[in-house]
């Protein structure tokens, strides 16, 4: 950026100068702090969406099955009865609530991608009428 060259009065400030003291009031730094990928219009494939909860999802399951089968070794065997029945149940938990937590994320980023499809096509409507 170029730095404009001073005046030999202080009080009067060149054009160029006074443009950029305007320029950063509060709504241009709060649309500049939002990320890039509201903005840009690539579309992004599923995996990309949702990739997150799918993982989640997986290791609660598996964590899930885990436990399960922990469970049932304390029916079974009768050496170490006491660490299965108290890792199992804990292992069922802690699966139980990741496999709870994927399954309600996916409805919510189905949810947001509606509302920024609507967002966008707004955007692009106000922009058409009050850009003439």
């Amino acid at each position: 950026m170029e730095i404009p060259p001073k005046s030999p009065d202080e009080s009067e400030k060149s054009p160029q100068s006074k443009e950029l003291v305007t320029s950063h009031t509060g709504s241009t730094l709060y649309m500049s702090s939002r990320s890039e990928s509201m903005w840009t219009s690539a579309s992004r494939s599923k995996w990309d969406i949702y990739h997150k909860p799918v993982i989640v999802v997986s290791v609660g399951a598996a964590i899930f099955l885990f436990g399960t089968v922990i469970t049932s070794l304390s029916c079974f065997l009768t050496h170490n009865k006491n660490v299965y029945k108290m890792s199992g149940p804990a292992f069922l938990s802690l699966g139980l609530m990741l496999l709870v937590c994927g399954l309600v994320w996916i409805p919510i980023i189905r949810k947001k991608q509606k509302q920024r499809q609507k967002s966008q096509f707004l955007q692009s409507l106000k922009s058409f009428f009050f850009n003439r």
